[in-house]
């Protein structure tokens, strides 16, 4: 039987501009969650003050969440929050700002819960919107986390996902003028997670009709913008194409799931620190290769390749990433091979144990996920 569908959350705004709708939020106070400086520096952070200040509600920042937010930083935020009794949470930023404050919000929330094991085994998962609504604003074109239950949270240099539609944003702000500010690297290696979250939920065995559909446009969207957006930070177009279309990859992927892509970038991240969408880049076309033995994968990316003008999916993929500089294997990210093979039994059952895999058209065996990360190494 198909899972019900929720396709985002009570409202949707996108569209230059549509950051201004703040100015209209029925909020008391709003408990602001950011990563660096980049928000402050392009003036977003104090736009979106003054907004909400206008709005004539009371503000906290919570900044400085990193890149891979550990679990210590989301008991903080959590703490602050039990402090300062938010009635909306809002995040900017990149995916790891708005992962971190969608668990914030589960722990201010739920006070009882003290470690990440007693959310990771929650059975069912906690309530929300007691106390506090929540609002993504997302300043990347990748993660889409502003439409997806899901977050991934690092703790004893693990990764962890977690996914429950209670984590559903319930606003999310879509402004391409809120990217205007990535640099040219963020833009390739988020735009091409958005890919992947695209290519991964066109053939998870979850697929269904309409998650199809949004995958499909995603696909043919990211090919034709991520060059431009690369190429011209300031085209406003391609920046906004970028932004809906991982928008609508995203509400594909959090109701149908993902693939091995997702359960080997996890893994890799969590042990030799790359960048989530630069480990996806860089794996997506070696595991769209291991797909196609599925039969009805390869149906599917054999079409929509014929759709961007290749009949191979894989090369539209390597394509792509020639365009944006991102390099063809792990042999220039990790130029210790040794230390790299040492950690293929690691790595390899990691990837196994990840819930993504599970939704892959092709369940690998150990020994296939072993012979994948060494060939995304060698290149071959």
């Amino acid at each position: 039987m198909m899972r019900p569908m929720k396709l985002a959350g009570d409202k949707l705004l996108f569209g230059a501009g549509c950051l201004e709708f703040l100015k209209t939020l029925p909020a008391q106070r709003v408990f602001i969650v950011t990563g660096g400086s980049s928000m402050r520096k392009s003036g977003v952070l104090d736009k979106t003050v003054n907004y909400l200040t206008e709005a004539k509600a009371q503000t906290l920042l919570f900044s400085g969440v990193e890149s891979d937010p550990s679990f210590g930083t989301v008991l903080r935020g959590a703490a602050e929050m039990r402090q300062f009794n938010p009635d909306y949470i809002l995040a900017i930023g990149g995916g790891s700002p708005m992962d971190a404050a969608k668990l914030m919000w589960v722990y201010y929330e739920h006070p009882e819960l003290k470690t990440l094991n007693d959310i990771l085994t929650a059975n069912p998962f906690p309530k929300l919107r007691a106390k506090a609504r929540f609002i993504c604003i997302p300043s990347t074109a990748g993660t889409a986390s502003e439409v997806s239950r899901s977050v991934v949270i690092t703790d004893g240099g693990i990764k962890h996902g977690i996914g429950n539609m209670e984590m559903m944003p319930d606003i999310a702000i879509c402004d391409p003028e809120v990217t205007l500010s990535m640099p040219a690297n963020i833009t390739a290696e988020t735009g091409m997670d958005a890919m992947t979250h695209a290519l991964e939920a066109l053939v998870s065995t979850r697929k269904n009709y309409v998650s199809g559909i949004l995958a499909r446009q995603a696909v043919i969207d990211i090919a034709g913008a991520l060059p431009r957006a690369y190429k011209n930070g300031t085209d406003i177009a391609a920046r906004e194409t970028m932004l809906n279309a991982s928008m609508v990859a995203g509400m594909a992927f959090t109701n149908v799931s993902l693939g091995i892509v997702h359960s080997m970038a996890h893994a890799i991240g969590g042990k030799f620190h790359i960048s989530h969408g630069l480990a996806d880049a860089v794996i997506l076309p070696y595991v769209v290769e291991f797909n196609s033995a599925d039969a009805e994968a390869k149906a599917l990316y054999d079409t929509l390749a014929k759709n961007l003008g290749c009949p191979v999916m894989a090369e539209v993929i390597r394509s792509l990433n020639t365009e944006l500089n991102i390099p063809p294997s792990f042999m220039r990210l990790i130029p210790d091979r040794d230390s790299y093979c040492a950690a293929l039994d690691e790595l390899s059952q990691l990837a196994l144990n990840d819930g993504c895999t599970k939704t892959n058209p092709v369940i690998p065996t150990i020994d296939q996920l072993k012979n994948l990360y060494l060939r995304v190494y060698n290149g071959s």
